[in-house]
């Protein structure tokens, strides 16, 4: 808290100022500099947020991070700017104009739901974590919309909010936990406090099992250029007990429709790579279906298909050969055809992909690239060579 307020003073953000951008081999000097005119802690403390902006952007962005503050908790926990606004833009779609965010951490959530438009209230047990959610919405011009409160999310009255967003902390001593009802506060208990309002949103991990979502959810699996995000719970849409993929930037939406599985078929002229969330949401029948294909084996989420079709939710590779699993002879074929760039994709394989990378690129790296799939077809261990289609 201590380091917070020193940062919030003129003397801090004056300074915050001065060291933006500092290069990590720059600090010591640039600290031996400024500790002549400024008490060494509040330089500490700059030099720190300083960095934790830095890392930030991959986040939120250079414009919003240069002026937001930020704990190392934070950095790591916060939802991303794009996920956020995402979902801020399904509760307006909803008519939601209140929402109750509860476990709201440094209030990136928030700042998304105020930029829709949204009266929010944000609200953390944590003194330092609420106080900079609060120094965030001042720092983006976004007080009016947003009241941060101090409180154990569990004793808030959210009768006056039309919605409740809640991302209970799925971190411990430990590390990450798996268990939802391990989760502070429990899935269980999220779940009653979405029931309590007409519409809700539980961001949960994105492993959550299918058999852990309510009968009364939609559950949604989110991408964002390739990296599954987060897994959320929907109360009060018009699809309960469905489940959705969406992809960012798009967004590209795709509903579940509870097909069959696919069926297994032999190696096609392409091989369909779904996305995570895809995978995820247990929804590689719908990308199958999508593009006429089936599946390279039963228990791996490759599908292979005769002709190319174009969708968001799957990568498509051109296939040029298929090999029973054998390092010398993909060696061989890697020197014959001069391949210097080789991308190793792996399901159902135990192979470590930089391994093989470094028994079979040759010494003289050629000019031409490659991608190669270590899979199983029909149970048997293959190798897929081919290329973005």
């Amino acid at each position: 808290m201590n380091d917070l307020e020193r940062l919030l003073s003129p003397e801090g953000r004056a300074l915050l100022d001065e060291v933006r951008g500092t290069d990590p081999a720059d600090e010591l000097a640039v600290a031996t500099r400024l500790r002549r005119s400024h008490p060494a802690e509040l330089v500490s403390a700059a030099l720190g947020q300083a960095r934790l902006r830095q890392r930030a952007v991959a986040k939120f962005g250079a414009q919003d991070a240069g002026r937001m503050f930020f704990t190392p908790n934070g950095v790591e926990q916060a939802t991303r700017a794009s996920v956020a606004a995402y979902r801020a833009r399904r509760f307006a779609a909803l008519g939601v104009t209140s929402v109750a965010d509860l476990c709201c951490g440094i209030g990136g959530d928030a700042i998304a739901l105020a930029r829709a438009g949204i009266r929010v209230l944000a609200v953390d047990r944590d003194p330092l974590t609420a106080a900079t959610a609060r120094a965030n919405a001042e720092a983006l011009g976004l007080a009016g919309l947003i009241e941060v409160r101090e409180a154990d999310v569990t004793e808030v009255d959210t009768a006056a909010y039309d919605a409740v967003f809640a991302d209970p902390a799925r971190r411990g001593g430990r590390g990450r936990i798996f268990d939802p009802e391990a989760y502070s506060p429990p899935l269980s208990w999220a779940v009653e406090a979405a029931r309590k309002r007409p519409y809700a949103a539980l961001k949960v991990a994105p492993g959550i099992p299918h058999e852990a979502v309510p009968d009364d959810a939609e559950a949604e699996w989110i991408s964002d250029g390739g990296d599954v995000k987060e897994a959320v719970l929907w109360f009060g849409t018009d699809r309960p007990g469905t489940v959705r993929a969406t992809l960012l930037p798009g967004p590209h939406t795709l509903p579940g429709r509870g097909l069959p599985d696919p069926p297994v078929r032999p190696v096609g002229q392409y091989l369909y790579e779904p996305d995570g969330a895809v995978i995820r949401a247990h929804l590689v029948a719908e990308v199958a279906e999508q593009v006429g294909g089936g599946l390279l084996d039963a228990t791996i989420a490759y599908v292979t298909a005769d002709e190319l079709h174009a969708t968001p939710y799957a990568h498509a590779y051109e296939i040029t050969d298929r090999l029973a699993f054998n390092v010398k002879k993909l060696k061989a074929l890697l020197r014959e055809r001069e391949v210097g760039v080789l991308t190793v994709k792996k399901r159902g394989s135990a192979v470590e992909p930089e391994e093989l990378r470094r028994k079979v690129l040759p010494k003289q790296h050629g000019p031409h690239a490659v991608t190669v799939f270590l899979t199983r077809v029909a149970g048997a261990p293959t190798m897929l060579l081919g290329n973005p289609a």
